[in-house]
């Protein structure tokens, strides 16, 4: 089960990356290690993608605009939701945002996907490919959130 210490807690003018440390230092989940290392590949993937905690996890941002937003729900495994913001965009109907070579998105909707993982190894398994997503993500959302 997911639990995090002082989530009710406000955290007053923490910094975007400051709320994460706090939120992950105080993190009970099983899979906390490959959550952190998740986290590290995305922030190394691209030295201007942000952080900061909303929706009660850890999100991920691209010119201000958040792209991915871990899920921790659920049991023997753990998500990326890869999405375009908070705003809902006109894409409906247009079929997925691109055409995923890698193979680890699951398109849930024409501008949203899931990577599951399940262990540290699935987390190594698909390291480079998750820098694929990321990396493409970012170049075809890139022109949505300017």
């Amino acid at each position: 089960m997911t639990t995090n210490k002082k989530a009710g807690k406000k955290s007053g003018n923490l910094t975007g990356h400051e709320q994460v440390i706090e939120y992950i230092n105080n993190l009970e989940h099983p899979f906390k290690k490959e959550i952190e290392e998740v986290r590290n590949i995305i922030l190394n993937t691209n030295n201007k993608i942000t952080e900061q905690i909303k929706w009660n996890a850890p999100s991920f941002c691209f010119n201000n605009q958040d792209i991915v937003t871990f899920n921790l729900q659920g049991k023997g495994f753990f998500r990326l939701v890869f999405h375009c913001g908070a705003k809902v965009k006109d894409n409906k109907g247009k079929g997925p945002l691109f055409d995923d070579t890698t193979g680890l998105l699951d398109w849930v909707s024409d501008d949203r996907a899931i990577i599951k993982f399940t262990d540290m190894n699935d987390v190594k398994v698909k390291e480079k490919k998750l820098e694929d997503v990321i990396t493409k993500w970012i170049e075809v959302t890139g022109s949505q959130n300017k």
